[in-house]
């Protein structure tokens, strides 16, 4: 028998028979959005690295938060769909000029490390997003207080290196961090697939959590890969 005369059902590869046909639509309106963020967030930090029109840093930061809560505020129908899309245009836009200090950072010390850092970030995103896809339903959900609770102590660890200073435990939190954000990837993916078999259909709102999930796993990756090329050239020095 000749292994190489089977042939791939690539049709049964994309089927999701425990997604009902209704939350697979849902997830189509997802990923398109997700889609015209990360088109829009690249414009936001193309716009601050190569024009420095618009200064990154707390107003963008501030910005992007305002619009991330007009929209979470405004309610999800038909007669605001256009107007949260813009929304959420908007918040994308700033979150992607929020981003051009560090990319500066790593053109300024290696450009090779954003297509890198971009790639890395599509190739776990994609790989963890189809694991939870395929995955049996509710059964990442108990990733929810794991990973709330790994952020917390993140977040504690973070303050009190404000006094310590201690380099190791950044390069720890920044490791472990990529950690938690894949499992978010899983978490928040099969809580938006229990939400929309459940009725919530608010595919923008759903957009943000991935979108954020993305964003925070790229700027995570890159600023390990920009220490790893900087501890590299110091050591050949």
């Amino acid at each position: 028998m000749n292994i190489f005369d089977r042939k791939i059902n690539f049709d049964a590869l994309l089927k999701f028979s425990h997604i009902t046909p209704s939350t697979q639509q849902h997830l189509k309106k997802v990923y398109a959005s997700f889609a015209l963020c990360m088109f829009v967030a690249a414009t936001g930090a193309y716009v601050h690295v190569v024009t420095h029109f618009l200064q990154a840093g707390l107003l963008s930061a501030l910005g992007s938060l305002g619009l991330m809560i007009w929209l979470m505020t405004t309610p999800h129908s038909h007669e605001t769909e256009q107007k949260r899309l813009g929304l959420l245009a908007g918040f994308a836009f700033l979150t992607g000029v929020g981003l051009g200090p560090a990319l500066e950072l790593c053109i300024a010390i290696n450009p090779s490390i954003l297509p890198t850092a971009f790639m890395g970030t599509a190739m776990i995103f994609t790989c963890f997003t189809l694991s939870a896809l395929y995955a049996r339903r509710r059964s990442y959900l108990f990733l929810g207080g794991v990973l709330m609770s790994a952020m917390s102590l993140m977040l504690l660890s973070s303050l009190g290196n404000l006094f310590f200073g201690s380099i190791w435990l950044f390069q720890a939190n920044l490791y472990v961090g990529l950690v938690v954000m894949c499992g978010f990837v899983l978490f928040d993916t099969q809580l938006i697939i229990e939400k929309a078999e459940n009725g919530d259909k608010d595919y923008i709102w759903h957009c943000v959590d991935l979108f954020l999930d993305f964003i925070t796993l790229f700027r995570k990756l890159m600023m390990i890969l920009a220490m790893n090329d900087k501890d590299k050239k110091k050591e050949k020095k």
